[in-house]
């Protein structure tokens, strides 16, 4: 039987789906801009110039998908290039290293491999874009549609518009508390106590978003742990957990 998380993907997709047929006809995007952060289920390639084992950019990475490898980790599209095609947009949402002048106005992705809501989650595979650097990324772009729109209300008007998605925490746990020979947040916290601080965290870190602008937002939740292909016991060895 499917998981609860596919389950959730399932209804997410047909629902857009449904709902861009609607708007079929005259193929224009349903929302202005969309704005995705997250992990290495949303990057499209802003790994790519980091010092970082958690890159995609070769192959088989990107082997069906037309550009080739991009940076996305999969073979193909990601989970938010169907939301943006859905969304009704002509182009992938660009990358925040890739974006240019007046693209921010459609939306950026800031989502990088390995990052999480703690900023030290992944460090053991190099430089990541944690989320609190996703923010401050966003800022900067918040600053850039002010100019181009001409002014703070404009902005604040647009940005009400936008879809904001967030997909990010599992490798905090992944990445994190579950290697208690890289990180010491299994032996500071209990599992309760951990998902609170993380939920706590999380929670300052939307409102940072909110202050900026955000008012449509939608957070995926965590991946199903048990199904990981690369899940590593706590009680794994210290050369297996440098795999991950």
């Amino acid at each position: 039987m499917a998981s609860t998380h596919q389950k959730i993907w399932w209804s997410v997709f047909l629902t857009l789906l449904l709902s861009n047929c609607q708007h079929e006809v005259d193929w224009a995007p349903q929302v202005p801009c969309y704005f995705i952060f997250g992990d290495s289920l949303s990057d499209s390639g802003n790994n790519n110039l980091l010092v970082t084992k958690a890159k995609a950019n070769f192959k088989p990475y990107g082997i069906d998908f037309p550009p080739g490898p991009t940076g996305r980790f999969t073979i193909g599209r990601t989970i938010v290039d169907f939301i943006s095609e859905l969304l009704g947009f002509h182009g992938f949402i660009p990358s925040f290293v890739t974006e240019t002048g007046k693209d921010v106005l459609q939306g950026v992705n800031y989502a990088s491999g390995a990052a999480g809501i703690r900023d030290e989650t992944g460090q053991h595979l190099g430089d990541r874009i944690t989320l609190t650097r996703q923010l401050i990324n966003y800022q900067l772009t918040v600053a850039q549609i002010v100019t181009l729109l001409v002014g703070a209300a404009a902005a604040a008007d647009e940005l009400s518009k936008c879809v904001f998605t967030f997909g990010i925490g599992s490798n905090d746990y992944i990445k994190n508390y579950f290697l208690p020979n890289l990180y010491p947040t299994s032996k500071e916290f209990t599992p309760e106590q951990y998902a609170t601080a993380l939920i706590a965290q999380y929670s300052l870190q939307l409102k940072t978003l909110h202050e900026f602008g955000a008012r449509k937002v939608a957070l995926f939740g965590a991946i199903d742990l048990l199904q990981l292909d690369d899940y590593i016991p706590p009680f794994a060895t210290a050369s297996d957990q440098q795999l991950l």
